[in-house]
């Protein structure tokens, strides 16, 4: 049901790289190249699909989830000081911190700038801040990381905003974009 929108979501992603200035489509190939379980377009297109028929609006935020979920991936890695994102060297590992926390930046702007091209403009708000969360979550979790009294309450509130956010846009999003009921 959802094989062929996913290819294309793929397909759609790889050519992401050409909108960026000659001097960084490198960067931007090698990012969004190390194919993923994109679990984040899957979602979206799976939503899509329950609540009717996928179109062209899911597959674009299928790829602009996903866009935002390499430019999180491209700045954990500086946080943690990976060397090694599914089995090849991570952008800092290749290039140091600067390029690679610049390059999370312009795949954040250019996902951004993709969500402006809904007719329905409340989509690439709710885009905007869901990216906005997303970024916060990871500052609460670094201001904590060391912190003994974090509790599990605290703890569920940081992978929400991380990591849950995005999930939640991209099936409400999907939804939304299908013209789903709102109890949906």
């Amino acid at each position: 049901m959802v094989q062929p929108h996913l290819e294309q979501v793929e397909k759609r992603i790889a050519q992401q790289a050409a909108s960026f200035d000659p001097a960084i489509e490198g960067y931007v190939v090698y990012a969004v190249g190390s194919r993923g379980k994109r679990l984040r377009p899957l979602l979206a297109l799976l939503v899509a699909g329950a609540s009717g028929r996928i179109n062209s609006d899911h597959v674009d935020l299928a790829v602009i989830v996903e866009l935002i979920h390499i430019a999180t991936l491209l700045h954990d890695d500086v946080m943690d000081e990976a060397e090694r994102r599914r089995a090849q060297p991570t952008a800092n590992a290749r290039w140091g911190n600067s390029l690679s926390v610049l390059l999370g930046d312009c795949l954040f702007a250019h996902a951004l700038t993709l969500s402006t091209n809904f007719e329905n403009a409340d989509i690439g708000r709710a885009i905007a801040r869901t990216a906005g969360t997303v970024c916060s979550g990871e500052m609460i979790q670094t201001q904590r990381r060391f912190d003994l009294n974090l509790t599990v309450q605290d703890y569920l509130r940081i992978v929400e905003m991380k990591t849950g956010s995005l999930f939640s846009a991209a099936a409400e999003l999907a939804a939304v974009i299908s013209e789903a009921e709102p109890n949906v």
